[in-house]
């Protein structure tokens, strides 16, 4: 029987239970066991989060950008401490893998607390503009306040420390709400950092969306929004926060276009469009998957049999192990959305080109309560189809055929989201009229997920990202004597 262990929210340098008393199940998706208890925070622990940070905002806004730099190198040493811990805790959490936690997220986690450290400094640079003799104009940055960082599960180690990491940089305080279904990793963190952080600076409280982020939205004691997340929560978000118009940041789903040309090298090509880009990638929970396959006709059948044969190779099991290849579904719920799309491609006359079952007979028996997708690829002529046009988030990706660069162009702008996309060709040319012509916020060409830099969208992938300058706002002052 497996140790079911308790957490707690940080709260101006405390660990605390809700206010209430309640709490929440943990359940490890690999096996559908219960781990851990989190918080099932409400109003009382929302309004005492903010009030925190509203408390430690003068202190830490105040302090020169060294001593913030300071603390943020002293964070990433933490990181590096406790990286071991952290990937196991994030593994078990939420299903990804521990050759995903361990070897990519929390080595970049220790990398992107130093490079924030590093950004406090240009956090606020100003510009001096000289008018005429007597008048001068001045601009200074400054940080927002308290923002409210809302993070998801696939990821939230790397998300959370992507929105703190440069809020804090930038002389902001932070809360951090996670998602209920992969929580425990984020309060690990805080468990950690309240031995490095003042008080208040950081605060993490866990919940429902509905109990503890509504209200925190809604306050006039947080002045900024950072969410990743779906499109439903953010129109949630939106909504709330216009009652005191603070501005908010989105980084939302995609349906990602992954572009083939004849003229690509397909030994890079077939792996990096069919493991790097989403079944092997978080069993394809990552918003910028690319789940839209677009393979110029000409390689069309031979990257389909490339494709098929590596997807066969994926191993699924212990999430633990070095040898398992692609992990399961977040929770029960997403499970059953994700399995859903696999009948709806169907009925719309999608062709199942592999894969299409779920459930036990997919693994061992010690795992057989998890929630298991096998890697599965639909093939169709018809972008229209719902399994072309909805974001699925998981191991369910579709092959389209096409012709020529302009019907390449026209099926990647045809949907809603424009978060990610990649390109696949040896040539410079085709490549850079890609990059221009794709209505997307991130385009990779000749690899794929490797991520430099804040992930923007357009359409609705939304808008904002989690640099060190949108976490500050720009003050303009005119000086004549």
């Amino acid at each position: 029987m497996t140790e079911v262990r308790d957490y707690s929210n940080l709260i101006g340098g405390e660990l605390r239970p809700a206010a209430d008393g309640r709490t929440l199940d943990s359940v490890n998706p690999a096996t559908g066991e219960v781990w851990a208890t989190i918080p099932r925070s409400g109003a009382t622990d929302a309004a005492a989060a903010v009030e925190a940070a509203r408390a430690a905002f003068p202190r830490w806004s105040g302090m020169p950008a060294a001593g913030r730099a300071h603390y943020l190198r002293k964070v990433a040493e933490v990181f590096a401490a406790n990286a071991k811990e952290l990937a196991e805790l994030e593994t078990i959490d939420n299903g990804r893998l521990i050759t995903e936690t361990a070897k990519r997220d929390l080595p970049g986690m220790t990398y992107l607390w130093t490079n924030a450290a590093a950004e406090c400094a240009a956090a606020v640079e100003g510009r001096s503009v000289d008018f005429g003799p007597g008048s001068q104009g001045l601009t200074r940055r400054e940080p927002y306040g308290v923002v409210l960082g809302i993070i998801p599960w696939n990821s939230p180690i790397s998300t959370l420390s992507a929105k703190a990491a440069f809020a804090l940089a930038a002389g902001n305080t932070v809360i951090i709400k996670p998602a209920e279904q992969a929580t425990v990793s984020s309060l690990r963190v805080g468990e950690l950092l309240r031995e490095v952080l003042p008080p208040g600076v950081l605060n993490i409280v866990s919940g429902l969306g509905e109990e503890i982020a509504d209200p925190m939205v809604r306050s006039r004691g947080v002045d900024k929004v950072s969410l990743t997340g779906s499109v439903g929560t953010a129109q949630i978000i939106t909504r709330a926060s216009a009652e005191s118009l603070k501005p908010l940041a989105l980084e939302l789903g995609g349906k990602s276009p992954n572009i083939v040309f004849a003229d690509a090298d397909l030994d890079r090509a077939a792996p990096g469009v069919t493991t790097q880009a989403i079944f092997t990638a978080n069993a394809g929970q990552i918003c910028y998957g690319g789940s839209r396959i677009l393979i110029q006709r000409p390689v069309y059948d031979e990257m389909i049999s490339r494709m098929t044969e590596i997807a066969a190779g994926i191993r699924l099991g212990d999430t633990l192990s070095p040898d398992t290849t692609m992990g399961p579904i977040v929770s029960a719920e997403q499970y059953e959305r994700v399995t859903a799309y696999l009948e709806i491609g169907a009925k719309e006359g999608a062709e199942l080109v592999f894969g299409g079952r779920s459930g036990a007979e997919l693994v061992d028996e010690a795992h057989a309560g998890g929630y298991w997708v096998e890697p599965t690829l639909f093939a169709t002529s018809d972008n229209s189809l719902r399994v072309c046009q909805e974001e699925i988030f998981g191991p369910v990706a579709v092959a389209i055929p096409f012709d020529t660069e302009e019907e390449a162009v026209a099926l990647a702008n045809d949907s809603v989201y424009g978060l990610a996309a990649g390109v696949w060709t040896r040539d410079l040319g085709t490549a850079q009229r890609m990059f221009r012509r794709l209505d997307t916020g991130t385009v990779w060409v000749n690899t794929y997920r490797k991520v430099m830099f804040p992930l923007e969208g357009t359409k609705d992938s939304g808008y904002g990202n989690d640099s060190v300058l949108a976490y500050t706002r720009e003050k303009a002052g005119l000086f004549e004597f």
